[in-house]
């Protein structure tokens, strides 16, 4: 999603449910959102955001992060030791690899597998709404 479709879609979600824009608030979302592909950390976003507005508290990203995730525009994960992470929706389906040495986190699409779980809930007569996939082990870093 363009990040005018994103501001938009926002703004619409503030309006309907009574919350306006802030500056503070603005600058969190810009920061997430230019983030890139990486699973944000609250205290990474904060240090980040911090260094344009030292006055930004932790509560104040992790109820902005809340916000976007409760407006469809982020997912929450929780990989391993319980620490939230949060990543922009992405249009295609994807699932992760997680180091349990670093916990990097790698994103990997894979046709073959989402096929499989269709047939597997197919086969069951289940019918899927969601799912995630995490594997976890060593990334090729921590290996060597």
């Amino acid at each position: 999603m363009n990040p005018n479709a994103l501001h938009t879609k926002l703004n619409i979600y503030l309006k309907s449910h009574g919350l306006k824009s802030t500056k503070q608030r603005d600058l969190i979302v810009k920061t997430f959102f230019n983030w890139g592909d990486r699973h944000v950390s609250i205290e990474d976003l904060l240090a980040k955001v911090r260094k344009k507005n030292s006055h930004i508290s932790y509560a104040t990203v992790y109820r902005t992060l809340l916000l976007l995730v409760d407006a469809k525009l982020a997912h929450q994960q929780q990989f391993g030791k319980g620490h939230s992470r949060f990543e922009p929706c992405k249009q295609q389906h994807h699932d992760h690899l997680i180091c349990s040495n670093c916990g990097k986190i790698i994103e990997f699409e894979n046709d073959t597998i989402e096929e499989l779980q269709k047939r597997i809930a197919t086969k069951y007569r289940f019918k899927l709404n969601h799912h995630k996939m995490e594997l976890y082990g060593i990334c090729e870093d921590c290996q060597k």
